[in-house]
């Protein structure tokens, strides 16, 4: 469920070649496995539609079609079964084809996002607003929202993109204040993990902690599984969502006598299939851990030889030996998500 008051919805994309059946759909999984909750898969053409139908057998998963500038192929999506389309209008560029997405998704009971980008917008909106800006994104993307709802069609998500990050939050706060329509978070300013990710959460985490908003897609280049981790943190770090392991670790300094980087690194990957909300901290020193991260459910310290298992404030064990405290810290993990 998306929108009226449910929990914001984490989506990313598959970025393997739909045709490729097996890669996508270990894409997929992977993203099902990390708590992705919507998928979407680029459709360049007709003949891709007809993965949709083993992809939604084998992975139990809302899956959206991305068709964009093709309405034939929306309408060759939806009749294979997809969950969803994400269409262009401005691309598309004909409000006839629009209404005829509409009343297919109408008589289909499937959702149409429409995703509105500033470097497409109707030549209307061009000449009107010459320059174009956030106010003139949110006008293509009301008209077009009308077009749906007079064609019958009222499954509408929106998403925008405009000229950079500030003014795409500018958009959204437009729209929100003259809309109840759900809207899809995505900002145009992707990039690769670390630079990605910083640009991503400086305009999501604007609009989220302002209320607007109801998915998000932190995008990258590179791994989606990488998306989806990222997203859960940001919704985690504002309080919106509490799901999997949430790991807080020091920045170490000179009394961390082990590889903390290496041990929170491993820590991550084998807990990132976990749904349980769980705080977890690893210390790189007894001294202070324990007392720094008293709210902890369930963390670690690592001493010069020993290491020390705590919780909430209190020292559960100590004296573990270090090849030995992955293994307890692991378990406690595993026994607290049961």
């Amino acid at each position: 469920m998306i929108g009226g008051g449910n929990p914001v919805v984490v989506q990313s994309m598959v970025k393997t070649d739909p045709q490729d059946l097996q890669q996508t759909l270990g894409q997929l999984r992977d993203l099902k496995r990390v708590g992705c909750e919507v998928a979407a898969v680029a459709l360049a053409h007709e003949d891709i539609c007809r993965s949709i139908p083993f992809l939604k057998k084998e992975v139990e998963m809302p899956i959206v079609g991305d068709v964009l500038f093709n309405h034939a192929i929306a309408l060759k999506a939806m009749e294979l079964g997809i969950d969803g389309v994400l269409i262009n209008p401005g691309v598309i560029g004909n409000a006839r084809k629009v209404k005829e997405v509409a009343t297919a998704a109408r008589e289909s009971r499937i959702p149409v996002c429409i995703a509105i980008d500033i470097g497409s917008l109707e030549k209307r909106i061009q000449k009107k607003y010459q320059t174009p800006n956030a106010a003139a994104v949110v006008e293509s993307a009301l008209y077009h929202a009308r077009l749906l709802e007079d064609a019958g069609h009222a499954a509408i998500g929106i998403s925008l993109k405009a000229s950079g990050t500030l003014e795409t939050v500018e958009a959204y706060r437009r729209i929100s204040d003259a809309s109840d329509y759900p809207l899809c978070l995505h900002l145009p300013e992707g990039g690769p993990l670390f630079s990605g990710v910083i640009r991503s959460s400086a305009g999501l985490a604007i609009l989220l902690n302002e209320g607007v908003g109801d998915t998000i897609r932190v995008s990258l280049t590179g791994n989606p599984v990488q998306e989806v981790a990222a997203a859960f943190h940001l919704l985690r770090g504002l309080g919106l969502r509490k799901r999997g392991v949430n790991i807080v670790s020091c920045p170490t300094c000179c009394k961390c006598r082990v590889d903390l980087r290496g041990i929170v690194a491993e820590f991550e990957k084998e807990t990132s299939h976990i749904d349980t909300y769980l705080n977890v901290a690893i210390m790189g020193c007894e001294a202070n851990g324990p007392g720094e991260a008293r709210e902890a459910d369930i963390g670690i310290a690592f001493g010069a030889q020993r290491a020390t298992l705590f919780g909430k404030g209190s020292v559960r064990k100590t004296g573990i030996r270090l090849e030995l405290a992955k293994g307890v810290l692991l378990e406690e993990i595993a026994n607290l998500s049961r």
